[in-house]
C-alpha cells in the first residue's frame, strides 16, 4: 500500500515473474510436509511441485514433455526446452503473461488462502490471525463495498473541492491517510553514502502510465487513448463537471511530468541518484514547493538532511507544480484517489480501472477471482502478519539448511571466479574477494516478526481498513529515523516468490515461498537443483558485483574501490554484452534496451556460470548418471531454461519492453547459455548454429 508522498523504491536489484505481489527472482518445491496442491493449468492428474511419476516435472526435475525436439539446442535452446508447451499453453483469462513463475505465485496464493480459511474455522483463534482473517474477509465483501458506495472516500474528495491555493494542494498531497498520487514521492531508506543510518530519499513520481515512454512515444497511442478515456470515466463517476475536458487537463499535466522525468536507465545509475540537500537549500533549488510543510506534514520535518535522486526533475516537477492551476491539481488528485483504492470502492470504479490498467496496458481479458485479489491485499496489508502463519506450517528448517549449502558452493565458487579473473589488479581482487565474504545472507523468513499489536483492523469496513493499514505502515518507516540500520529488516514476504540483492545492505535475500519447485526440490536431481536455484543464488550474488553494485563497497557505502584500469576492463566487457542484447528484436521494431537491462543480464551471465562451477565443486570429480539419455551437463543447463519458461500477450511484453530491467525470458535462456562455453561441448553447440558465437566473441565478466 502506498501513502501519499511515499513511493517504496528499495535500493536493491530484485529479479522475478508475473506475480501481481511484488519485486523478485528464483524458485525450487514443495516443502516436503505439505499436501501436493493440482495446478489448475496442468494436464490431468498431474501436481505442482512433486516427484515421482505423473509429476508436472516429472521423475527428476524437468518436464521432457515441454520440449521441441524439432529444434537444435544450438538454433533455439529455449524453444528446445520449452516450445511444446508455449505451442500449447493458453494463457488464463486473469493474467497478462503466465510462466513457472506464475505457477509457483498461484500456488502460494492458495497456500495462504488455505491459512486463512484454516484459523477461521477454528475455535479461540489468536489475536493475530483474527485480524488477517478480518483484512480478508471485509475485502472480499463486494455487496458491503458495493452499498457503501463512495461514502468512506467522501471525506478525501471533499478535501479535494476545497483547496483553494497551491499551498492547499500540498496538504493535501502530504495527507497520509489519503491514498493518491502525487507529483514527487518520499520514503526512508538505508543511506547510500552512509549505510549505518537512514536518510529520506524524495524521488521523481506522479505518473498514471508505466513510464515517461508511455506519454511520449506515438507507438503507445492506443494506450495514451485508453488512458484518456479511464481519467474521463473515473472523473465522471466522481461526479466531476466535464469529465471529458477536466481528463484532457489532467492527461496534459501527466504529459509535462513525463517530458520532466528521468529515463529508467537514467535512474538505475547510483552515482547519478545522491544529491543530499538540507531544507533551506531545498527552498532556494526548487522554491515553488513549500518544502517544509510537506516534509512536517509528512512526519520528517526534523531531519537535518534529504537526498535527492533525480534532482533536475526535482527542480522542474517543483515549477510544473506552480503553474499548474489549482482545478487541474483537484481534478489529479480526484481520479487518482479512486485508483489507488479500486479494489475497496464500489464495482464500477474497480471495472473501470481494471478496462485500463488490466486490459489495455496489459492485455488481461478478465480480473482474477475476487479472492486472488483478496490475498494479494491482504500480501500488501500485512504481508509480515500472513509471513509468520505461513512459514510455520510450509517452510521446514531442512529446506533452509539445504538452500545454505548451496549458497555456500555458490559462494564458493565465485571466490574462485574472483581470484582467477586475470584481467583484475591484485589490490582490486582483495576489495572485492572482502566484499563477497561480507555478503550476508537471509534465507526464507525475517527473524523477529514484525509486530502487528498496534494495528487496528475492523470487521466489514475493506476501506478502513486500507486506510489505517497505510498510516499503520508509515509509523513503521518513520520509527526507523535516527536510529541504527535494523538489519534484521527484509523488503519481501516469506511468500513472496522472488529474491534481490541490496546494495546498500550487501546481502542477498531468498523468500520461503520461492524455494519451492521449479527452482528447488530437495527430491530432484542436483544438476537440475543447481541450474534453477543454484543459479539464482549465482545471479543475486552476481548484484554485488554489475555494473550498478560494483560501485558500493563491502559495508554497503557508495564508494570507488577499483583500479582504473580494472573499471574499464569492466566497462567494455559489460559494454560487449550489451551490445548483444541491444541487438535482440523481440516485436519488430522494438529492440531490448541495453542500458536499462544491462545488470540483470550480467546477473543471469554470472548466475549461471557460477552455478555451473559450483556444481562440478558439487560432484568432487565424479561422473553423474545419465537420465533419460541427458547428461548432468544438459540437464543443469535445461534447467535454467524451464525457470524461464512463458508465455506472454502483446500488450505484456510491450510493456515490459518499455518498463522492465529484465530481458525477456526466452533471451534470459539463450541469451545467457550462448556465452559459456560448457554449454556448448554439453549439446554439441557448432559454428553455424544460430545461437553460436566464437571464443573470442563470449563475454566473460566474472
Amino acid at each position: 500500500m502506498r501513502s501519499v508522498f511515499l513511493l517504496m523504491m528499495l535500493s536493491l536489484s530484485a529479479c522475478g515473474g508475473d506475480a501481481p505481489s511484488a519485486p523478485g527472482h528464483a524458485p525450487t518445491m514443495a516443502p516436503t510436509d505439505a499436501p501436493a496442491t493440482t495446478d489448475p493449468h496442468a494436464p490431468p492428474g498431474a501436481t505442482l511441485g512433486t516427484s515421482g511419476p505423473g509429476a508436472l516435472l516429472g521423475e527428476w526435475g524437468i518436464a521432457l514433455d515441454h520440449r521441441d525436439l524439432a529444434t537444435r539446442p544450438g538454433d533455439d535452446f529455449y524453444q528446445h526446452v520449452n516450445g511444446a508447451w508455449q505451442e500449447s499453453f493458453d494463457i488464463p483469462e486473469g493474467f497478462s503473461s503466465y510462466g513457472a513463475f506464475t505457477q509457483l505465485f498461484e500456488r502460494a496464493q492458495r497456500q495462504v488462502r488455505d491459512l486463512v480459511d484454516g484459523t477461521r474455522a477454528r475455535e479461540g483463534v489468536a489475536p493475530l490471525p483474527q485480524k488477517v482473517g478480518a483484512y480478508y474477509d471485509s475485502f472480499l465483501d463486494r455487496t458491503a463495498i458495493n452499498t457503501k458506495g463512495l461514502a468512506p472516500i467522501a471525506d478525501q474528495l471533499a478535501t479535494y473541492r476545497q483547496m483553494q491555493t497551491h499551498a492547499d494542494v500540498a496538504g493535501a498531497m502530504a495527507r497520509i491517510d489519503f491514498a493518491a498520487r502525487a507529483p514527487i514521492g518520499i520514503y526512508v531508506d538505508v543511506d547510500a553514502m552512509s549505510p549505518d543510518q537512514y536518510a529520506v530519499y524524495v524521488t521523481q513520481s506522479g505518473l498514471g502510465m508505466p513510464t515517461r515512454d508511455y506519454y511520449l512515444d506515438p507507438s503507445f497511442s492506443r494506450q495514451q487513448d485508453a488512458y484518456q478515456t479511464y481519467l474521463a470515466t473515473m472523473l465522471r463517476l466522481a461526479g466531476t463537471p466535464a469529465p471529458k475536458d477536466a481528463a484532457r487537463k489532467v492527461y496534459a499535466l501527466e504529459t509535462q511530468l513525463a517530458q520532466i522525468h528521468w529515463r529508467p536507465e537514467k535512474r538505475r545509475q547510483a552515482a547519478l541518484t545522491y544529491h543530499r540537500y538540507t531544507v533551506e537549500e531545498l527552498e532556494v533549488y526548487a522554491p515553488q514547493l513549500p518544502w517544509r510543510a510537506i516534509f512536517a506534514a509528512f512526519g520528517v520535518g526534523t531531519q537535518a538532511h534529504f537526498v535527492v535522486r533525480e534532482n533536475d526533475a526535482i527542480q522542474q516537477t517543483a515549477a510544473l507544480f506552480d503553474a499548474t492551476p489549482v482545478q487541474v491539481w483537484r481534478d489529479y488528485l480526484t481520479v487518482h484517489a479512486l485508483g489507488q483504492s479500486a479494489p475497496v470502492l464500489p464495482e464500477t470504479i474497480e471495472a473501470a480501472h481494471f478496462a485500463f490498467y488490466g486490459r489495455a496496458l496489459s492485455g488481461k481479458r478478465a480480473p482474477v477471482p475476487r479472492w486472488q485479489a483478496g490475498i494479494k491485499a491482504l500480501n500488501d496489508a500485512m504481508g509480515e502478519a500472513v509471513g509468520e502463519l505461513y512459514v510455520n506450517r510450509y517452510f521446514p528448517p531442512e529446506t533452509k539448511q539445504q538452500i545454505d549449502e548451496l549458497v555456500g558452493y555458490v559462494k564458493t565458487a565465485f571466490a574462485a571466479r574472483l581470484e582467477a579473473a586475470d584481467w583484475m589488479a591484485a589490490a582490486t581482487k582483495a576489495k572485492a574477494q572482502e566484499k563477497l565474504s561480507a555478503l550476508n545472507t537471509k534465507i526464507g523468513y525475517p527473524d523477529p516478526f514484525r509486530d502487528f499489536s498496534s494495528l487496528t483492523i475492523i470487521a466489514g469496513d475493506a476501506f478502513g481498513n486500507q486506510r489505517r493499514v497505510r498510516q499503520f505502515q508509515h509509523q513503521t518507516m518513520l520509527a526507523k529515523l535516527n536510529g541504527p540500520v535494523d538489519r534484521n529488516e527484509w523488503s519481501m514476504l516469506p511468500q513472496q516468490v522472488n529474491a534481490y540483492y541490496s546494495r546498500s545492505r550487501n546481502e542477498i535475500v531468498f523468500p520461503a515461498a520461492l524455494l519451492q519447485a521449479p527452482f528447488f526440490d530437495p527430491q530432484a536431481d542436483p544438476a537440475v537443483n543447481f541450474g534453477a536455484i543454484g543459479a539464482t543464488i549465482g545471479h543475486e550474488i552476481g548484484h554485488g558485483f554489475d555494473d550498478q553494485g560494483r560501485q558500493a563497497d563491502a559495508r554497503g557505502m557508495l564508494s570507488d574501490w577499483w583500479r582504473r584500469t580494472d573499471a574499464e576492463e569492466f566497462e567494455a566487457r559489460a559494454m560487449a554484452l550489451g551490445a548483444q542484447y541491444g541487438a535482440y528484436e523481440p516485436i519488430k521494431g522494438v529492440f531490448i534496451n541495453a542500458d536499462r537491462t544491462i545488470g540483470e543480464n550480467i546477473g543471469d551471465l554470472v548466475g549461471l556460470t557460477t552455478a555451473y562451477d559450483a556444481y562440478q565443486l558439487f560432484l568432487d570429480g565424479k561422473t553423474p548418471p545419465v537420465i533419460d539419455g541427458l547428461t548432468g551437463d544438459q540437464r543443469f543447463f535445461m534447467a535454467w531454461a524451464q525457470v524461464w519458461q512463458r508465455k506472454y500477450r502483446p500488450e505484456e511484453l510491450r510493456r515490459r519492453l518499455a518498463v522492465d530491467h529484465h530481458a525477456p525470458a526466452a533471451y534470459r535462456t539463450n541469451g545467457v547459455v550462448r556465452n559459456i562455453d560448457a554449454w556448448y561441448d554439453a549439446f554439441d553447440v557448432q559454428e553455424g548454429d544460430a545461437l553460436y558465437l566464437s571464443p573470442e566473441d563470449r563475454v566473460r565478466i566474472w
